[in-house]
C-alpha cells in the first residue's frame, strides 16, 4: 500500500479509519445493551522509526473520536495495546506475520524498553480527569506469546508495565485505569498468587473454540481477582474470510497448514442468507450461553466489514452486529442471566485491595523482588547483558489531545497529555555510535557489534559481577 503511490500510499487507510467505525456505531452499540467497547491501538499510534512501514500517528486521532462518542452514549473503554515493535505473538494483528521480536531474540529486550515506553505515555493520557472515567481499563498488552518467552518474564514485564501505568496516575491509590493483563495462553491457575496487593488488576483471556480445543478453565472467578473475556466470538469453527489470516486457508476444509483432513465446506457456515430459522435461533442460544458462562465479556468483534467481491459479510459468526440485524444475537445481552445456570454463578465480592480498596497498591516484597526489572535472559538471544538495549535520554512523546471550544468559542481545558509532572524519566531510544538491528528482525540472528547493551553503561541492570548467570536458552516453539 506504501507502494502504492498513484492512490495515496499509507494515507489509503485514513479512509478506512474515517468510514468503517463512526458515531453511528457507537450508538448502536449503547442501543443494543452494551457497556463497553474494547478497542485495540497499535503503538504507531504514538510513532514509528526509520523504516517501519505503518502509518504514524493517524489512528491516534481516531481514538480520540471515540472517546468523545463513548462519552456521549455513555459507554466506556478498555483501551488494548494490540501491537508492539517486533510483534509480541508473530500474529497478524500485531503488526506482522512471522517471528516473535519481543521478550525474544536479540532485540527482544530493546522492542520491550520501548513497548514499556508506549505504556507509560498512553497512561498518562488516559489517566488525566478529562479522560479517566470513560477510559477505565488498560490491556497493556494484547495476547503475549508466553509459551516462546517464559511466564517469568512475562510477570517481570508486566510487574514493570503496572509500576508505570500507577505512576502516570499519580499518588494514592485508586488513581488511573484498571490494568487488564492477558493470560500469556499459560492458564488462569498460573496466575493465581500472582500481584497480591496490586491496585486494581485483572485477567484477560480469550476464550475462542474455533482455533483449538475445548477450553477447561472454570467459568467461575478464581482467586487472582476480576478476569474478563477480553475477546470470544460464535464460530465453532475457523470457516470465514481471512479469519486465520490472508490467504491461509481453514482447518475446517483442511486447507490450513499442517491441519489434519477436511471436515467439510466452509459455505453453510459463511452464506448466512440461507440460514435457517431454526438455525439462527440455535447460535443464538449458544450466544446466551457463552455470556451466561464468561460473565465479563467483550465480543470480537462489533462489525465485519462486506466483502469487495461478493458484497456481503464472509465471517458472519464474528459479528455482532450482523447477528443483530439477521436475527441469531439477543437484542438485549441481560436476557442471557441464568442461561446457563440459574443460580449467581459470581464468586464474590471482589476484595477491598482488588478494587482499589484497602491493601490497594501494596505488592509484597517477596513477590517484587522475584520479579525484577529487566529479565537476565531471553529465549532465542541468552542473557540480557549482552544483548542491544536504548538509553533513557530522549523527551518522552506527549500525545496531543482534541481541541474543544464552549459556545463562546472558549477554549475548554482538554488536558496536557501527561498527568503526572513528576514522571519525568527519559525516553528510551538508541545510544549515537552503537548497531542495532531491524525490531522485526529473525530471532535467531545473533546481536550485532559493536554493542549496546545495558551491561556496558550500567544504565538498566547491575554490574556483570551482580548479574546472575542466565539458564540455558529454551528453544523456539
Amino acid at each position: 500500500m506504501a507502494a502504492d503511490t498513484a492512490n495515496g500510499g499509507l494515507g489509503q487507510l485514513e479512509n478506512h479509519y474515517k468510514t468503517f467505525i463512526t458515531e453511528q456505531d457507537f450508538a448502536e452499540i449503547a442501543a443494543a445493551g452494551l457497556n463497553f467497547v474494547r478497542i485495540p491501538l497499535g503503538y504507531w499510534a504514538i510513532e514509528t522509526r526509520d523504516n517501519e512501514p505503518f502509518l504514524a500517528k493517524t489512528s491516534w486521532t481516531y481514538f480520540l473520536k471515540a472517546i468523545q462518542w463513548a462519552r456521549k452514549y455513555g459507554l466506556r473503554i478498555n483501551l488494548d495495546y494490540h501491537a508492539l515493535p517486533g510483534s509480541q505473538n508473530g500474529w497478524n494483528h500485531s503488526g506482522r506475520l512471522g517471528t516473535i521480536g519481543v521478550l525474544n531474540g536479540p532485540m527482544g529486550y530493546a522492542n520491550a524498553q520501548r513497548s514499556l515506553d508506549y505504556i507509560r505515555i498512553l497512561a498518562e493520557f488516559i489517566s488525566q480527569p478529562q479522560y479517566k472515567d470513560v477510559v477505565v481499563m488498560f490491556g497493556v498488552t494484547n495476547e503475549p506469546q508466553g509459551p516462546t518467552f517464559g511466564q517469568e518474564n512475562l510477570v517481570r514485564y508486566y510487574l514493570q508495565a503496572y509500576n508505570l501505568v500507577r505512576t502516570a496516575g499519580g499518588t494514592g491509590t485508586g488513581n488511573g485505569p484498571m490494568i487488564s493483563f492477558h493470560e500469556g495462553f499459560a492458564g488462569l491457575d498460573k496466575w493465581v498468587g500472582m500481584f497480591v496487593g496490586s491496585d486494581r488488576t485483572g485477567l484477560d483471556i480469550h476464550p475462542y473454540l474455533c482455533f483449538g480445543g475445548q477450553s477447561a478453565d472454570p467459568t467461575r472467578t478464581p482467586p487472582f481477582g476480576l478476569t474478563v473475556a477480553g475477546e470470544f466470538s460464535l464460530a465453532i469453527n475457523d470457516c470465514g474470510l481471512y479469519v486465520n489470516g490472508v490467504g491461509l486457508g481453514t482447518r475446517y476444509e483442511g486447507t490450513y497448514q499442517g491441519s489434519g483432513p477436511a471436515i467439510g465446506p466452509c459455505d453453510p457456515w459463511t452464506d448466512y442468507a440461507t440460514w435457517s430459522d431454526s438455525m439462527k435461533a440455535d447460535i443464538q442460544s449458544f450466544a446466551l450461553s457463552s455470556m451466561d458462562a464468561l460473565q465479563n465479556y467483550f465480543f470480537w468483534t462489533w462489525k465485519i466489514g462486506n466483502s469487495s467481491v461478493t458484497g456481503k459479510v464472509e465471517s458472519p459468526q464474528w459479528s455482532y452486529q450482523l447477528g443483530l440485524q439477521q436475527g441469531w444475537m439477543p437484542l438485549d445481552p441481560r436476557s442471557a442471566a441464568g442461561t446457563c445456570d440459574p443460580s449467581q454463578p459470581f464468586v464474590g465480592p471482589l476484595s477491598a485491595w482488588q478494587t482499589g480498596g484497602a491493601g490497594a497498591n501494596t505488592l509484597q516484597p517477596d513477590f517484587t523482588n522475584s520479579y525484577t526489572w529487566p529479565p537476565t535472559s531471553l529465549s532465542s538471544a541468552g542473557a540480557v547483558s549482552t544483548l542491544p538495549s536504548y538509553v533513557a535520554s530522549g523527551t518522552p512523546i506527549t500525545l496531543p489531545a482534541p481541541t474543544f471550544t464552549d459556545k463562546s468559542g472558549k477554549p475548554i481545558n482538554a488536558g496536557s497529555g501527561w498527568l503526572n509532572t513528576q514522571d519525568n524519566a527519559g525516553m528510551y531510544e538508541p545510544q549515537p555510535q552503537c548497531n542495532y538491528l531491524d525490531p522485526w528482525v529473525n530471532p535467531t540472528v545473533p546481536p550485532p557489534a559493536p554493542l549496546c547493551t545495558a551491561a556496558a553503561r550500567r544504565a538498566d541492570v547491575a554490574p556483570p559481577s551482580q548479574i546472575t548467570p542466565p539458564p540455558t536458552p529454551r528453544p523456539r516453539p
